[in-house]
């Protein structure tokens, strides 16, 4: 049995099949299994990472909202995110010439490409680089590069922690094209709200636009999550914002939860997150 528990004193468990490959990188616990109900599971650290079953609530949550919302997003970084499944979602997108993706630990990647092909299948796409080091080291010399860049990381402990702090989210605004759109994971204003209010403390002192938007993530703890639209030139999506409906009919064809309604109403957020996030 996999169980994880949240500071609050529950969470979940998952019934546990074959171990199909588990080891410790220069990082961090590397784990695959088999599981009845949601096919393979990989966590890092005995922490949940994502499911075959409902990776795409995570996956399509944290790259359609930004993409959709920027004009024409050429050029993307994925930072974390070895597994592949923010990549795949990124290339649905007709307009991307390159995607580049940043993560510290290529035993993730390897395992995922092995263990995971309905998730890592896009990784050898020739728009895709891989940069298999420190992200923290790889912003600092860009500058105006990105269209949008997606923060896939883990919690803010082991090699994730330093990816919560004023220095990286400066160098990653630096890193933007104009009308760049950063999307970073707040972790579950549920479930981890110290750590959600910290996260949007910090990024409010770097961008002029942030605003939290939420979603079930089944297998996650709390089973709720939350990601950060942040800019600085790209005002926050509403009801009245006018989308590239075409573009983001041609996403909706292909994805299990967006579409464009549900782009403009994700970020009607429910009261107890806005005073969370303030």
């Amino acid at each position: 049995m996999y169980t994880e528990m949240t500071p609050n004193g529950y969470g979940i468990s998952i019934e546990k099949g074959e171990v199909l490959f588990k080891d410790k990188s220069d990082f961090q616990d590397v784990e695959i299994f088999e599981s009845r109900g949601l096919g393979r599971v990989l966590t890092l650290d005995g922490l949940m990472m994502t499911t075959e079953k409902d990776e795409f609530f995570y996956h399509e949550l944290i790259t359609h909202i930004p993409m959709i919302t920027h004009k024409n997003p050429e050029n993307v970084l994925v930072i974390g995110g070895g597994d592949g499944g923010t990549i795949r979602e990124v290339l649905k997108h007709k307009s991307v010439k390159n995607v580049d993706l940043c993560e510290i630990d290529g035993m993730v990647i390897d395992a995922s490409k092995k263990f995971l092909p309905t998730i890592a299948c896009k990784l050898d796409d020739p728009k895709v680089k891989i940069y298999v080091e420190d992200a923290i080291e790889f912003i600092k010399d860009k500058k105006n590069v990105y269209d949008v860049i997606l923060i896939d990381s883990t919690d803010p402990m082991g090699p994730g922690e330093g990816l919560f702090t004023e220095e990286f989210y400066t160098n990653v605004k630096n890193s933007l094209r104009p009308n760049g759109i950063v999307v970073p994971q707040s972790e579950s204003p549920f479930g981890q709200q110290e750590d959600c209010r910290k996260v949007y403390k910090l990024l409010k002192k770097i961008f002029k636009n942030v605003a939290p938007y939420c979603s079930p993530v089944i297998t996650y703890p709390s089973g709720y999550w939350s990601w950060a639209f942040c800019s600085d030139d790209v005002e926050i999506p509403t009801f009245e914002t006018q989308l590239d409906e075409d573009r983001a009919l041609e996403i909706e064809k292909q994805c299990k939860i967006y579409n464009s309604k549900f782009h403009k109403g994700v970020f009607a957020t429910p009261n107890f997150i806005k005073e969370l996030t303030k």
